[in-house]
């Protein structure tokens, strides 16, 4: 994988051939931090926490993973993105390993907080460090398709594979011990990506206009309103997955305990559910290059997460523990949501003179929706139920829709537009890149 030639398999199928490796261990990597998605929840409440402790707990792990996402754009910049990647997988280490030695045995939901929330800190660091690696070496013309393949991983991990593994383990093993099967299986995604990959992009600062770390850190954030188009790229990916993590703290709950399906089955929906979007995500990426980024954002992400959003409530809600029905509903909820694709290629591309710090915005945005979803989730189940959640999520959206029409590539200044240019990436035709080499894909 190492040094493939550029006819190889690898690289026709959009993948920078340096980073092969990364790839695959970064699928390992998200399989462990996805073992516990379908069950922890229910799985806490057996241990006696109360259920808005729960959605409690998630919500600081989203704190974590938030701060964390944006980090680790601002750090790759600062240290390359092997070190961020480094830090991610030593700390995800390190509080799993106190989550399980200590908080889980003594029932101690401080220590919980410590463990678990902190550990929210490791998976963005070393996932989103791979972004901004990924982002520094794939070709333009391939960007779409390179990041296609990075949410392939990503979520064939999370929560896909991982819920695969859940359900054929916890039987045999039991949920505790399975929990130490996600460590070993993060521990070996970890060090496949950091020992194999040898691209030396990796290891150097990404280049950059000499700016020191805090006008690094700063611009990370002010660049939300000097680029307001960032800005709305941010909002919208915070949008995207806020439903997910929402639905991780009461689907399973819902799934089971109302609707009626066994532990099981909703596992094997989940990983359904996630098995299609994995392919959505590859999919999409490569449709965002060529239908056009902004397009397939709003059409197929905005729109189409509105309508699958509803009926992964009302379809089972209405046909009960039918696990065909909930089967499709399901499935298209995960093909939707990976209608987001392209904007890992677009909103870096929204500024070309500080991409590390655009994708620092957009990480950030990602990483809080880890805990907008819980956090909507603690707010309003009490007084709106699982059903006013779930309209809160459509209507969410549906506003991330209209706010993907305002994502347009700028035009070079002093130059003509270039008619089609911006069109390719989702931009009406009088709407031109900023710069051949920088802004679109050639």
């Amino acid at each position: 994988m190492k040094n493939s030639p550029p006819g190889s398999l690898i690289t026709r199928l959009g993948i920078p051939p340096t980073l092969a490796w990364g790839y695959l261990g970064l699928l390992l990597f998200m399989i462990g931090d996805g073992v516990e998605s379908g069950y922890l929840s229910p799985y806490l409440l057996d241990q006696g926490l109360s259920e808005s402790r729960v959605a409690l707990l998630f919500t600081v792990y989203g704190v974590a993973a938030g701060i964390a996402a944006w980090l680790s754009g601002v750090l790759s910049d600062l240290w390359g993105p092997r070190r961020v990647m480094w830090a991610g997988l030593g700390i995800w280490a390190v509080f799993q390993l106190l989550f399980l030695t200590a908080a889980i045995p003594l029932t101690s939901y401080p220590l919980m907080m410590l463990g678990y929330g902190l550990r929210g800190l490791g998976y963005p660091l070393f996932a989103y460090g791979f972004l901004v690696w990924i982002a520094g070496v794939a070709p333009r013309a391939r960007l779409g398709t390179a990041m296609g393949w990075f949410w392939f991983a990503f979520t064939g991990g999370l929560p896909t594979l991982g819920s695969l593994v859940a359900g054929g383990l916890i039987p045999h093993i039991g949920a505790y011990a399975t929990l130490w099967a996600a460590l070993v299986l993060v521990a070996a995604g970890g060090l496949i990506a950091l020992l194999l990959v040898r691209d030396d992009r990796g290891v150097r600062r990404a280049p950059g206009e000499g700016e020191g770390p805090v006008a690094t850190l700063l611009g990370s954030i002010t660049i939300l309103w000097r680029n307001p188009r960032v800005g709305v790229g941010s909002v919208v990916r915070v949008i995207n997955t806020a439903s997910q993590f929402g639905f991780f703290v009461i689907l399973p709950i819902h799934f089971t305990r109302t609707v009626g399906f066994s532990l099981t089955e909703w596992l094997h929906l989940l990983s359904a559910m996630f098995a299609t979007n994995i392919f959505a995500n590859l999919l999409f990426g490569v449709v965002g290059d060529r239908f056009g980024w902004r397009r397939t954002i709003a059409w197929f992400g905005g729109a189409g997460c509105t309508l699958s959003t509803l009926l992964l409530f009302y379809v089972p809600d209405a046909a009960g523990a039918n696990f065909p029905l909930a089967l499709l509903v399901a499935a298209f909820y995960g093909a939707t949501l990976a209608g987001y694709v392209p904007l890992s290629a677009l909103v870096p591309t929204l500024e070309p003179k500080h991409q590390g710090q655009a994708l620092a915005a957009l990480n950030l945005g990602a990483g809080a929706s880890t805990f907008v979803g819980p956090a909507v989730v603690a707010a309003f189940v009490g007084p709106l139920g699982v059903e006013g959640v779930v309209w809160i999520f459509a209507g969410m959206y549906a506003v991330s829709c209209v706010l993907a029409h305002f994502l347009k590539l700028p035009a070079a200044p002093g130059t003509a537009d270039a008619p089609g240019a911006g069109a390719r990436h989702g931009d009406d035709a009088p709407d031109g890149p900023a710069s051949t080499a920088a802004s679109a894909p050639a």
